[in-house]
Formats: C-alpha cells, sequence, structure tokens
C-alpha cells in the first residue's frame, strides 16, 4: 500500500470522532493514579502510517455496512476508532483477537497500537497552531479542532491500574467515578450533557433513555468537533435555488453555491472528483461525484484503495462548481453491525473476555452508540460526532474550463491533507436532509 494511502488512513482514523459520556452529576472525579497523558510517545513511522491504514480500511468497511439506498450518511470512522481501541486494551483471548482483526489493529499488537494513537491525537492536535503561530496569533487559526476522551467507572468497582494507566498515559482519559448502580438516569443525562459541550451543542442526547442502568460499570467515550473555512470560499450573492435530482428519480429544490476557481480535481470511469481545501490548507474536503446511473456500483467498490488511486489523480485545474448547501445529523447502535464484521464475542455475557479492565470475565460491551453531524454553507464546514461504548458487568493548472454540478447523490470526506487521516465521510441522497 502507497505511502499516499497510509497518509489518507491516518487523516481518516482521526476526525472522526467519538463523543464521551461524562460521569457522575454530583460526585465526579479523576483517579489517574499518578499516570500522566504522555506528550512525546516514542512511535515509530512505520507504526504511525500501519495505524492510518487499518483505520481508513476500518472506516469503508463501516461505510460498506451502514450504506442504505436512498439515505443520507455521515459518521466519524475516527472516532469509533478511538472508542473502540480504548476497549480493546482491556480484551484477552478470543475476543481481543477478534476485535483487532475487526478494526485492523492486529499489525500493531497491544503495546504498540495505544502510542501510535497517542501520536496520531498529537499530530491532529496541531492542526491550527502552526498555522496560528506562523500568522503571530491565537485568533488567526484556520480552524477548530476539539478531540476529548473520557473513562466513566462505577464507584468502588475494581478496575486494573494496568489498564487505567494505558488509557491516562495514551487516551488521556482518566477515570471519572459515577455512581451508575443507585442514579444511572442521573450519570446518563450528566454523560449527554458534557458530550453536548464538547461539541459546542451540536450532539445532543447521544445516549437515550435506559441505555445506562444499574448494572453499568463502565463507559468509554469520545468527541470530537471541527469548524473551518473555505480556503475560496463562495459569495453569498451567488447562491440559487436549483434542483437536485434523487435516488428514485425525483427531484427537490435546494440553495446551490457557484463558483468559479483553480481546484484539484479529476474524472475516471464513471464518475468526477473535486477537492475544496480549508483555510490553512492543513484539511480539505473530497467530494466523489459518481453519474447517476452508476452510483451504486461505485459505492460498492469504494474502499481506501481505490479512493488513495482517486486522490493521486487529483490535478489542479479551473473549474466551475455548482454544489448544494446541506446539514445531516446520523446516528446509529453499531453493535450488530460490529458483530457482523467480525467481533460477536465482545457482545456476548459470559463469552466475552474483558479481563484485562477487571481481572475477571464479568464485563461485555451492552452497546455502541455514536452520532455525526455536519453542516456545509457558503463560508465553510462545521461537523462533530460522538461515540460511546456501554460496558455493563457480567501539476501545471489547465485554462480550461470545467463544468461540475453536483445535483445528484454524492459522497463526501473531510481528511487532513497531509497525513490523509480520513476524518468525517458520508454521502448526500437529499441534500434538504428529508
Amino acid at each position: 500500500m502507497t505511502a499516499l494511502i497510509k497518509r489518507f488512513t491516518l487523516r481518516l482514523t482521526i476526525l472522526v470522532v467519538t463523543i464521551g459520556l461524562i460521569g457522575l452529576c454530583w460526585n465526579v472525579f479523576a483517579t489517574n493514579g499518578d499516570q500522566q497523558e504522555e506528550t512525546t510517545p516514542n512511535v515509530a513511522t512505520a507504526d504511525l502510517e500501519d495505524l492510518v491504514t487499518g483505520n481508513s480500511t476500518f472506516a469503508f468497511d463501516l461505510y460498506q455496512n451502514l450504506f442504505q439506498e436512498g439515505e443520507n450518511l455521515f459518521f466519524s470512522p475516527y472516532s469509533i476508532s478511538l472508542a473502540l481501541a480504548m476497549t480493546y486494551a482491556g480484551a484477552r483471548s478470543v475476543t481481543e483477537e477478534q476485535m483487532a482483526e475487526t478494526l485492523h489493529f492486529a499489525t500493531l499488537g497491544q503495546d504498540r497500537l495505544h502510542p501510535a494513537f497517542n501520536a496520531l491525537a498529537l499530530e491532529l492536535a496541531s492542526w491550527g497552531e502552526d498555522s496560528a503561530s506562523k500568522q503571530g496569533t491565537e485568533e488567526a487559526k484556520p480552524f477548530q479542532l476539539t478531540i476529548a476522551n473520557a473513562l466513566w467507572g462505577q464507584d468502588g468497582y475494581g478496575f486494573l491500574p494496568d489498564f487505567l494507566d494505558i488509557l491516562a498515559e495514551n487516551y488521556g482519559a482518566g477515570v471519572r467515578v459515577l455512581n451508575f448502580a443507585e442514579h444511572p438516569e442521573q450519570a446518563r443525562l450528566t454523560v449527554n450533557d458534557w458530550i453536548y459541550r464538547k461539541t459546542s451543542e451540536k450532539i445532543d442526547n447521544l445516549l437515550p433513555p435506559d441505555s445506562i442502568t444499574p448494572d453499568t460499570r463502565l463507559v468509554l467515550t469520545n468527541a470530537i468537533y471541527f469548524k473551518a473555512s473555505w480556503l475560496s470560499p463562495f459569495e453569498k450573492e451567488a447562491t440559487q435555488s436549483g434542483p437536485f435530482h434523487l435516488f428514485n428519480g425525483d427531484q427537490v429544490t435546494v440553495p446551490m453555491m457557484k463558483q468559479e476557481h483553480d481546484f484539484r480535481y479529476t474524472k475516471g470511469a464513471g464518475y468526477q472528483a473535486v477537492e475544496l481545501s480549508y483555510l490553512g490548507e492543513q484539511v480539505s474536503m473530497i467530494i466523489l461525484l459518481p453519474d447517476a446511473s452508476l452510483y451504486e456500483e461505485f459505492e460498492q467498490s469504494l474502499d481506501a484503495k481505490e479512493l488513495a488511486s482517486i486522490i493521486k489523480g487529483l490535478k489542479l485545474e479551473s473549474v466551475d462548481l455548482t454544489m448544494p448547501k446541506f446539514k445531516l445529523t446520523s446516528e446509529f447502535s453499531l453493535a450488530n453491525t460490529l458483530a457482523k464484521l467480525g467481533m460477536p464475542d465482545a457482545f456476548q455475557l459470559g463469552v466475552a473476555d474483558f479481563s484485562g479492565m477487571d481481572g475477571t470475565r464479568d464485563l461485555f460491551i451492552d452497546h455502541v452508540a455514536h452520532k455525526a453531524y455536519v453542516s456545509v454553507d457558503e463560508a465553510g464546514t462545521e461537523a462533530a460526532a460522538a461515540t460511546a461504548v456501554v460496558v455493563p458487568e457480567l501539476a501545471m493548472p489547465s485554462h480550461d474550463l470545467i463544468h461540475i454540478t453536483i445535483d445528484h447523490p454524492f459522497i463526501f470526506l473531510i481528511r487532513d491533507i497531509e497525513t490523509g487521516t480520513i476524518l468525517f465521510m458520508g454521502q448526500v441522497m437529499n441534500p434538504t436532509g428529508t
């Protein structure tokens, strides 16, 4: 696999974000012991590339399983990978093997995987800071990126110090004590409120009623928030209503943004692709527009390798771009999907082995909740996502103008340009969100 694929995979891993549940509403405190987050992990470049490659592969595995014909889709594969990586730290025996294969962690193993996640998070955290320092002001940051992890454990439960140290050192997730057993609903509301605030009030009510019970012993969470302005913004005056053709042959009228600019562009058999950079040119959105009659065929063939090939073919061209403004929210319960992908034991009481968490085989994953939000307009993009794992006990520009009108279903992703990490990805079947 080429370095480009590895860089792309690395981007994918990050963005997308799991959101955390925060602990006890009235009795929350961190108990990391003396273990502090490692800010200078010693990680080989090859390990970081392997992590990004595996995360990207997992992202497309999820995409293929979450896709539903005619339905909008948006999620953060990085958030999901990150939350499950923290859970994987406590997995043992067959449960560990199944999770490693499903999440594409197998090439690294426990000892190298978690430091690699730490190194990747630090790389992503540097976004915007370098650009701001070059411009001499904090306010000059070209974009916002916030990633938060948290570990919420039952008060008095005997989690193993080694497990807690791994999460504190590599994920900055010290355990916060909650009283799930006596106050599950209050704990759920507190967690959801934390998520809401960490995602700039974009992800609300991630954990639905009854998702936290008196049997809950642990919740592992991650939250991600992203906001960035286009390097080349659209003029609001140029936005006009226009048709968007749906998968079933109908059409809706939506606000269509328009501009002529030099963008990186390519086309192939049955598709066009265009890349829109954000201010700072560290992050971009790539839009994949299959021919209307070939959408399903293109979507089914899309994977990390194919995407890397498409990105490699992007070249600077003069483009007349028309595309819709849109706003999407998606939410998923991922337990069945993850079991189908190859890790069923983790969800089975009496079969799951998370003895690395507490020294027993009493814990299993009850559910994995994920929710994501994205808004795209003339100025730029705002996106957020959250994941919670609930564990109960038991080239030169062309001068020829290329026209691309995105007026039918399309696929898009937001990625870190340098590493290739896919932060978010999705498809727009109906930009009205209905």
